[in-house]
């Protein structure tokens, strides 16, 4: 009885993602050709479908592609499947915890187990490719002060932006990857689009406060005609002042929190052994 409904409510998700995925390429598609026009009907549904699913169903192909690219994964293939595996796998789960826990726990307890089981297939690896993300962004915002300390040196020997980009995109690849990486897109889009172009979207990737300094640098020097040797030399020496204010900072914070697990573990036990033998003496003494 049980599982009948299990499979009707999954079979019930899956219609209606596949009922968003087809509004959503049919929009995609004539956003790009423009050839034919939404009738009012599939707009009315599909602002429905968007409004009451929720993200992790809804997610778009291409922000998942833009999420594998932003985490690290360059060339990977099989973002596409990243979404069905999700609830491929949440269903398997499901049989499986039916099949042999089925004699075991109550029926309570089995939809328990499915909906933990559903969280960590659904909401798990987002979290995963969320963190990599950031982990990712600190990274590049951290070494941007070496990267600045090259660029500078390559400038000041007479080469040009683009070339020094250029450059070190193929120096780099041995000391960090993901850098080397952002340095080759940014040459790479900026043969295409101009480094003005290429530049804002090197800080819509990366949203830190270094990448818009850099970014603002580089356009002012390029838009004034400025000499941009002294500026990329002040802006990494700021840049590694303002990291080592924020790790003094972390610093400060730690002794405050410290302090709690130092009572809790340390101070109450050293009260009680010192108080403990004079109440007990007490206690027997009044007994």
């Amino acid at each position: 009885m049980y599982h009948i409904i299990f499979i009707f409510i999954f079979v019930f998700f899956l219609l209606i993602y596949l009922c968003y995925k087809y509004l959503s390429k049919r929009k995609h598609l004539n956003r790009i050709l423009d050839s034919e026009k939404i009738t009012d009907n599939e707009k009315k549904l599909f602002d429905k479908v968007d409004q009451f699913l929720p993200n992790a169903v809804v997610t778009n192909t291409d922000e998942i592609e833009k999420k594998f690219y932003s985490a690290g994964f360059y060339s990977f293939k099989f973002s596409h499947l990243y979404m069905p595996m999700k609830y491929v796998s949440a269903l398997l789960g499901f049989s499986l915890i039916y099949i042999f826990f089925n004699d075991v726990y109550s029926i309570t307890t089995l939809i328990i187990f499915m909906f933990i089981l559903l969280v960590l297939c659904v909401v798990v690896p987002d979290l995963i490719l969320d963190y990599r993300v950031n982990s990712i962004k600190n990274k590049i915002s951290n070494q941007l002060p070496f990267l600045l300390d090259l660029l500078a040196m390559c400038v000041q020997t007479g080469m040009t932006i683009e070339s020094s980009l250029e450059y070190l995109s193929s120096e780099m690849k041995g000391f960090d990857k993901d850098l080397a990486h952002m340095i080759k897109r940014l040459n790479s889009r900026a043969r295409v689009i101009g480094l003005i172009v290429a530049l804002e979207e090197l800080y819509t990737r990366f949203p830190t406060n270094e990448m818009r300094s850099f970014v603002m640098t580089l356009r002012q020097s390029l838009h004034y005609g400025s000499s941009i040797y002294d500026v990329l030399n002040t802006l990494a020496s700021d840049i590694r002042s303002v990291r080592l204010l924020l790790l003094e900072e972390k610093v400060g914070k730690l002794a405050a929190k410290m302090s709690v697990p130092l009572i809790l573990f340390i101070m109450i036990p050293v009260v009680i052994l010192i108080a403990a033998p004079g109440i007990m003496r007490m206690m027997s003494g009044v007994y």
